[in-house]
């Protein structure tokens, strides 16, 4: 489609070309529509810096007066902060009061309530059930190699990455982009971690005359054979390539370079 049009799109050649999809066209028309629909509510209100820095405002932040958590969820009918310092049970001291009429969870909790590596997640309550279930503005997220279950991790170490790169020097010519996956990029077999992409492979992306980088499957996903596309924390850099800090280790060694990184984002 050369323009976001309803009329362009179903009068496109390319539509009959999987007579597979005929039966669901009123469903993906309704889809489509509703699309464009919200596509046009939101054009003149420039939400988007908003949308993207999401977790800024939601998930686990700390701050002067300790730690504050933050969750978008109004169909819930209470919450509560599982950690092994409550032995992964409801506690009252750990409720998440809410939802205001924004459909906004919010609590405050002292200083040391939280620690750096600390798991948890949240048990949501709804009418009629509950369960478990991961923040969904989470920046670390990490999964349990004997019972495979995954949980939010606090990242909050006492010496935080300082970036050699402030203000990168970066080309502004024309792009030549060099697409990759951290963890398919080494010979080896076996899954490749940010730095060793970083420290072997980003001197190859340079010689070869690359100017940017666009790195695949960063936001987490449970399956690996996805590709990454199977995200199920939007904010979070995959654990299974390393820490946060090691990726920002990998971007602030392609600034240095004056290499621009882009990120392969999946709206799934």
């Amino acid at each position: 489609m050369k323009k976001c049009s309803k009329d362009l799109f179903w009068s496109d050649p390319s539509w009959t070309n999987d007579p597979y999809l005929s039966p669901f066209k009123p469903i993906i028309r309704s889809r489509f529509e509703k699309a464009l629909a919200a596509a046009e509510k939101l054009k003149n209100k420039n939400p988007w810096a908003k949308i993207a820095n999401y977790h800024e405002i939601f998930g686990l932040h700390r701050d002067k007066k300790g730690w504050v958590f933050r969750e978008w969820a109004p169909n819930a009918t209470a919450m509560f902060i599982l950690t092994p310092a409550n032995n992964w049970e409801k506690h009252s001291a750990w409720e998440v009061k809410g939802p205001d009429p924004k459909g906004i969870f919010e609590a405050r909790f002292p200083d040391g309530f939280f620690r750096h590596e600390q798991l948890y997640r949240l048990k949501v309550v709804w009418d009629g059930g509950e369960g478990d279930r991961i923040p969904t503005a989470a920046t670390r997220v990490i999964q349990d190699s004997t019972t495979y279950i995954f949980n939010a991790q606090v990242w909050a170490p006492d010496q935080p990455y300082r970036w050699q790169s402030e203000s990168p020097k970066l080309s502004t010519g024309p792009l030549l982009i060099y697409e990759a996956h951290a963890g398919m990029a080494l010979e080896e077999g076996r899954v490749g971690t940010w730095r060793e992409f970083a420290d072997y492979i980003l001197p190859k992306v340079i010689d070869a005359g690359y100017n940017t980088l666009q790195m695949m499957a960063i936001q987490e996903h449970p399956y690996y054979g996805s590709f990454g596309y199977h995200v199920s924390s939007f904010f979070a850099p995959s654990s299974r390539f390393g820490t946060p800090d090691d990726f920002r280790y990998l971007v602030d060694t392609a600034h240095q370079a004056g290499i621009r990184v882009l990120m392969d984002i999946v709206h799934s």
